[in-house]
């Protein structure tokens, strides 16, 4: 990762190219470099990266050189990179020197008026990858802005997708989409007993119905 980042000289490490490689960060010099998943680096990564912050210069793996870098940095988490400072996993010294202009994205549940919007550019992004002409019923519309999105954009991304490749009909209509889509409250259900049954069988029952839901999720 840290070859990847800072680039290397050639001969640094066995399987290199001979001639070296730029890395990520110098190959976004004048520009933007983005970042995502920011909590999963590792500590011993967070130092060189808090380095070339400080100092907007790095240096190759294998290399001595010095190399100027002027770019934008935007880093992305959906981890509590403040709870992972408390925790010893994040440096206090990076987060504080990343958090310069914090953007808070809501979960998808709290800004419904942004569905319709994704469902048009998604909806025409996948008519133009499958050569489709594929529509949504008024019904399924209301199934989205009703559902809860536990997995956000990227759910309704996939079910968008699922739904447009295995629908005959031009016009997708409440029967072609998953039954998890049309209860908006099947995410957060409560569990009722009608009869009393072995704890056991209980459980099984509940643990056969999680594994359904989540399958019909992801």
């Amino acid at each position: 990762m840290e070859s990847e980042l800072f680039g290397y000289e050639g001969g640094a490490f066995t399987g290199a190219n001979k001639s070296g490689k730029i890395g990520k960060i110098e190959l976004a010099n004048h520009g933007t470099l983005f970042l995502d998943e920011i909590g999963e680096m590792p500590l011993s990564l967070q130092v060189k990266l808090l380095e070339f912050l400080q100092d907007r210069e790095i240096t190759r793996v294998g290399g001595t050189q010095k190399i100027k870098i002027d770019t934008r940095v935007i880093v992305a988490t959906n981890r509590d990179l403040q709870n992972m400072v408390k925790q010893g996993s994040f440096r206090s010294d990076l987060f504080y020197r990343l958090n310069v202009l914090p953007i808070n994205i809501p979960p998808l549940r709290e800004r419904q008026e942004d569905i319709p919007l994704l469902i048009d550019y998604f909806l025409e992004s996948f008519n133009e990858k499958y050569k489709m002409n594929k529509r949504l019923d008024p019904e399924v519309k209301k199934a989205f802005l009703e559902y809860n999105w536990p997995g956000n954009v990227r759910e309704l991304i996939h079910f968008l997708e699922r739904i447009i490749v295995t629908s005959d009909m031009e016009v997708i209509r409440p029967e072609n989409v998953p039954e998890i889509l049309l209860n908006k409250n099947s995410v957060h259900q409560k569990i009722i007993c009608t009869g009393l049954i072995p704890l056991k069988k209980a459980k099984h029952e509940v643990e056969a119905q999680l594994v359904k839901r989540a399958y019909e999720i992801y």
